[in-house]
Parts: C-alpha cells; sequence; structure tokens
C-alpha cells in the first residue's frame, strides 16, 4: 500500500483567500472552485458582483484542470491546432483552471471565472503561490 496525499479545507481556504486577496487587487469580481484529486468540490466562494455563470465555469475549469493534471490553457491551445479535441466529454478548455500539486502528485484543481481568462488564470495562480 501506498500513502495518498489529499487536499485538505485548509489547504482549500488557504487557496481562496489568496485568489480573494489577488481578486480584490485588481478590482475583479470572480468566482473560485477548488476541487480534489476526483473533481470533487471542496470549496466554492462567488465574489459579489460575480456574473452567476462564473461558479458553473470555475467549477468546470478546476475539474478540467484537476482530471487532465495540466493547465485549461494548454487545452485551449491544444484546439487551436485541432478542434476536434474541443469536443472531449468533461473539459472546459478555456484558460483560468490550474491543477495543485504537492510532491510531484495532483491533489485537485483550481477554476476562476468572471474575468478576462488570463485574468481568471493568474488569480488562480495566486492561490497556488499560497500552498508553497
Amino acid at each position: 500500500m501506498r500513502n495518498k496525499v489529499c487536499l485538505t479545507l485548509e489547504d482549500a481556504n488557504k487557496i481562496v483567500a489568496a485568489c480573494k486577496a489577488e481578486a480584490a487587487k485588481n478590482k475583479w469580481n470572480v468566482t473560485v472552485a477548488v476541487v480534489d484529486d476526483g473533481g470533487y468540490l471542496v470549496q466554492l466562494e462567488r465574489i459579489d458582483g460575480a456574473p452567476a455563470q462564473s461558479a458553473l465555469i470555475a467549477t468546470c475549469k478546476a475539474q478540467t484542470a484537476a482530471a487532465t493534471r495540466t493547465p485549461t490553457k494548454t487545452l485551449e491551445d491544444i484546439v487551436k491546432e485541432r478542434p476536434a479535441t474541443v469536443a472531449f466529454p468533461g473539459r472546459v478548455a478555456v484558460q483560468g483552471g490550474l491543477p495543485i500539486m504537492h510532491q510531484g502528485e495532483c491533489v485537485g484543481g483550481v477554476g476562476v471565472s468572471g474575468a478576462k481568462s488570463h485574468e481568471d488564470e493568474q488569480v488562480a495562480g495566486a492561490g497556488l503561490k499560497a500552498l508553497a
């Protein structure tokens, strides 16, 4: 047997707090979603003024990043060269989702939606830095 590293609620709280701080600093109204390695929500926060649909989009970005163990921007770039990949089930190929890696393993994903895609990724990145 091996021991499995898992994302905790405390970890998710740190990620969301750092994401909210980055979003507030830039006056971006976004939703932040954190999922575990199975893609299940650990935490979801929608900042006042964030679009309603951003809750679903942020969650899908986080789930995609966790499932593929890669930033959703990478998938977005792949779609440009291979458009058929956009039809892969359960994936959102839009920048703003990042995998949460620990000791070389993916333990979850963070997704952000509500600002421009590169800004969403900037907010998600700030969340990951809080765990480093």
